[in-house]
């Protein structure tokens, strides 16, 4: 039985090749306090707009890595045993297998880039 979360997350690709985003305005829409949205296929990667505020539950992608890029606000990446701090313009890799869990003592706006194999919520 698959867990229940309180995220909104939305895995369609909201944007095709050549076709323009407005982040922004993204962000000014957004009345979630945890939503994620898949922006546009890279091959076969994807690259999703994480708004987010408060906690993520632990958890690990067992086949994949997770790249996290801070465009505003400011995110924190428990790991087991130390926390990475990320501030705009900042930006970690999460290896595969590795239990972390994000969090964002603020609303904080973050870009996210990972296989489109990935399970959001973790393994």
């Amino acid at each position: 039985m698959e867990k229940q979360f309180n995220y909104v997350t939305k895995l369609d690709i909201k944007f095709e090749h050549l076709q323009k985003m407005s982040i922004p305005k993204m962000v000014a829409d957004c009345k979630d306090k945890w939503f994620n949205q898949t922006l546009t296929q890279v091959n076969e990667s994807v690259v999703r707009l994480g708004i987010v505020e408060g906690e993520y539950h632990w958890h690990k992608h067992d086949n994949d890595d997770e790249f996290f890029y801070v465009v505003e606000g400011q995110l924190l990446i428990d790991l087991e045993g130390s926390t990475v701090e990320l501030n705009p313009g900042e930006g970690i890799t999460i290896t595969k297998g590795v239990m972390h869990r994000p969090r964002a003592p603020k609303k904080t706006v973050m870009l996210m880039v990972e296989t489109m194999a990935i399970v959001p919520t973790g393994d």
